[in-house]
């Protein structure tokens, strides 16, 4: 058989043929006095086993273990680690589609969308009509949700549930985002500031921060202080800095 009828024999392309040449997982065959490739039955059997290991998820560099004249303990313990971790993805895939069911049932996504399901459901009691404050305040939220551990998720969540369930910390809440709404054009002198960062700093829960100390020069918030207004970053920066002196 020449390359082309060895490909069409098995189902793969020429191409791939001379790939699994280059790797050495498929021995070069003889050629014949004008030069051509001449390949056997046994080319084709090897050819096919190399594409049933592929198609069951193997890599290339598992195949050639799989194929050495030795392997064959081998091969069953490679198949065992590839069934378990077909069993992880499947169960991935299901938690997966489990994320995406409740989101669609919740209705509207929120504008900050796709969030976890515990946040989209805070998210649509913690209404903030339209202060631009509230609304970076969600995005901020919907940071932590994505990127943090699940411990401190879970606590993000927790403290945001606090807040929903006292009218009176969620009307401070709304009182802040209007103090600093009304900072969006004044400069961090303002006499304004002092009463919302104490404002703010009365209004966010226990336990919504980390613990231990924030850095100032911690990279997080030189983004979150450069995307406010000037009078705005005081605000949340002398927040901060009366939430630790008060060891919150």
């Amino acid at each position: 058989m020449r390359i082309g009828e060895l490909g069409a024999a098995v189902g793969v392309t020429t191409r791939t043929v001379r790939h699994y040449h280059h790797l050495g997982l498929l021995p070069e065959p003889e050629r014949r006095s004008n030069g051509y490739r001449h390949y056997t039955l046994r080319h084709a059997v090897v050819l096919a086993r190399i594409r049933r290991l592929t198609e069951l998820g193997l890599g290339l560099a598992e195949v050639r273990d799989a194929l050495a004249d030795d392997a064959g303990k081998d091969l069953v313990e490679v198949l065992t680690e590839l069934d378990e971790d077909l069993a992880r993805q499947e169960a991935g895939i299901r938690e997966r589609r489990q994320r995406l069911r409740a989101l669609l049932d919740a209705g509207e996504l929120p504008a900050e969308g796709p969030v976890s399901p515990q946040l989209a459901e805070l998210f649509g009691s913690l209404s903030g009509g339209d202060s631009p404050t509230a609304a970076k305040d969600r995005e901020i939220l919907a940071l932590i949700d994505t990127g943090a551990p699940p411990e401190q998720r879970e606590r993000l969540l927790s403290a945001l549930r606090g807040v929903l369930e006292d009218p009176d910390a969620l009307a401070r809440t709304r009182e802040a985002h209007a103090l600093l709404d009304a900072l969006a054009d004044a400069g961090p002198d303002d006499p304004r500031v002092a009463v919302a960062a104490r404002t703010l700093a009365g209004c966010i829960p226990a336990g919504l921060l980390p613990a231990g100390p924030v850095h100032p020069d911690h990279a997080v918030l030189r983004a979150l202080y450069a995307d406010f207004a000037p009078a705005q970053a005081e605000v949340i920066r002398r927040a901060l800095n009366i939430l630790a002196e008060e060891g919150r």
